[in-house]
């Protein structure tokens, strides 16, 4: 299934009915006294967020959603029906905003939340309501209220409590298809993620989390290069970032820069996500050039404070370790 993670729609919820002009007509009585009935209410437009879906792939072929009208009041004070809500099912972790002021209607992060994004119009009263002891013969009644309609931006940010962060091809994918059952593309060249991936981590103890492998960043990524601008905000949500680091031959030639330059996006597209906790991963240590790096390199991160942890995820070596120390971490969120 394709992974698509915005969208813009329109939706209009249902017009109320309208109130009806009506007499009783009984038999002896010529003048019957006014009873037209109420218009029905008009339906909403109802969001709800659901594991059911992952993707905003709908929203890409359906843009236009009207909820029903509500019906016309009869004779007899007889109310129109109101019209059936419009629930429209989106992926949990979907932001709503309306396009016209920028707002945030809602942001569904529980399966089963619902929001109402347009009222349904009030239903007209039918001439019942009109008859006073001058005015006994209303010939008049109020027609129903417009629904709300609205343009609205759907954005779909990923949950997940371990997002993989680093500079393409530094080997989150493999590192992810190992840990979970998620199957990401694996390819020796950058750019092979095109899409967020998510995966499932499940321990002996019967523990499990969810891992999130954001697309390769790159210097410049706040601002739209490669693929960054359109993934970053899925690391919003994440809880830990696992920082990874390519000391092969593909990674840059100073990886504290490199590592640098990474959070310095971060910071930029959103100076709140330079606070979240980060581990440093140093990736691919069953090369024998990286491995011989490795240990100079973890000490200059320890330096500065981070837990380091060194893995392979060909030989699966610290791999166990690191998901233990993940799992323990996030008993604390």
């Amino acid at each position: 299934m394709k992974f698509i993670d915005e969208a813009e729609i329109y939706v209009k919820a249902g017009d109320g009915g309208n109130g009806a002009v009506s007499f009783r007509r009984e038999k002896f009585i010529p003048k019957g006294g006014p009873d037209g009935g109420d218009g029905g209410k008009g339906a909403d437009v109802i969001f709800k967020a659901t594991t059911s879906l992952n993707t905003l792939l709908d929203f890409k072929y359906k843009r236009k959603y009207l909820a029903e009208n509500g019906k016309n009041g009869s004779g007899n004070n007889r109310s129109g029906r109101s019209g059936s809500d419009l629930v429209i099912p989106v992926p949990v972790g979907t932001l709503i905003k309306d396009i016209e002021n920028n707002r945030i209607i809602a942001d569904l992060i529980e399966d089963g939340q619902e929001c109402v994004v347009a009222k349904g119009g009030i239903g007209g009263r039918g001439n019942a309501h009109f008859a006073t002891p001058i005015r006994q013969t209303p010939r008049y009644a109020e027609k129903g209220k417009p629904g709300e309609e609205k343009l609205i931006k759907l954005e779909l940010k990923l949950l997940a409590d371990v997002g993989l962060i680093g500079f393409p091809n530094v080997g989150k994918s493999t590192f992810l298809s190992v840990i979970s059952s998620a199957r990401p593309k694996i390819a020796d060249y950058p750019f092979t993620t095109l899409t967020p991936v998510l995966g499932v981590v499940k321990l002996k103890n019967y523990k499990s989390f969810v891992v999130a492998d954001i697309p390769g960043l790159i210097e410049g990524a706040h601002r739209g290069e490669g693929l960054g601008h359109s993934f970053l905000k899925h690391v919003e949500r994440t809880k830990i970032l696992l920082h990874f680091i390519d000391l092969s031959y593909l990674g840059p030639k100073d990886p504290y820069e490199g590592f640098k330059i990474i959070n310095r996006e971060l910071f930029l597209f959103n100076d709140k996500l330079s606070e979240k906790q980060q581990i440093i991963v140093i990736n691919k240590i069953d090369i024998t050039e990286v491995r011989e790096k490795a240990e100079v390199v973890k000490h200059t991160f320890e330096n500065e404070g981070y837990k380091v942890f060194k893995v392979s995820s060909v030989s699966k070596e610290g791999i166990e370790t690191l998901l233990e120390y993940l799992s323990q971490l996030l008993e604390n969120y």
